[in-house]
């Protein structure tokens, strides 16, 4: 088997965290969330979590770093996973984190996106029991992670791309025929 890093990228509601998680339980791979890098800042700090602060932190490193920052912030503990297995990438949002995670590891990086109509992602988000969102939550987040992040990059650029508009079953079904090809 050879080894490979993938991240799982998609709109809000397209269904990542399923996926995500989905193939760390099936693979039992190491998931390493971008998002951590900012909570440990914000302890580091010695503040509360929240989006407050969370989102002070997070403009400060992209800030320092551009939109990379969050690759740039969770590439040693990546490389770390890296020596001994393949690994999984959460929350990896924007062309420029792409571009950098794909500049250390080539070819052995690979994007699978998951993809769910705006209709389908503005159910899901409203019946989401953590962070539900509106559907005009929805759209303004969509413009922003367009918009701001370059979100759209990674989408396009995936070497899969699932569409998300059934069952877990189906979707798991979708993700084990992908899973075939890396294991």
């Amino acid at each position: 088997m050879n080894k490979f890093v993938i991240a799982i990228v998609g709109l809000a509601g397209a269904g990542k965290t399923e996926a995500t998680e989905y193939i760390k339980k099936k693979t039992s791979l190491p998931k390493i969330y971008f998002g951590q890098a900012i909570i440990d800042e914000v302890k580091r700090r010695g503040k509360p979590l929240g989006e407050a602060n969370e989102r002070i932190v997070r403009e400060e490193f992209r800030d320092r770093d551009s939109l990379a920052a969050m690759a740039i912030a969770n590439l040693p503990a990546i490389k770390k996973a890296f020596e001994t297995s393949s690994v999984i990438i959460e929350s990896l949002y924007s062309w420029e984190e792409f571009l950098k995670v794909r500049e250390e590891f080539g070819e052995s990086f690979k994007v699978l996106a998951v993809f769910s109509s705006y209709e389908t992602r503005v159910k899901r988000m409203a019946n989401r029991p953590v962070r539900p969102l509106t559907a005009a939550d929805l759209e303004s987040r969509d413009k922003s992670q367009i918009e701001n992040l370059h979100q759209a990059g990674p989408i396009a650029r995936a070497d899969w791309t699932i569409v998300n508009e059934g069952s877990k079953e189906e979707l798991y079904a979708a993700i084990d025929v992908i899973l075939s090809k890396l294991l």
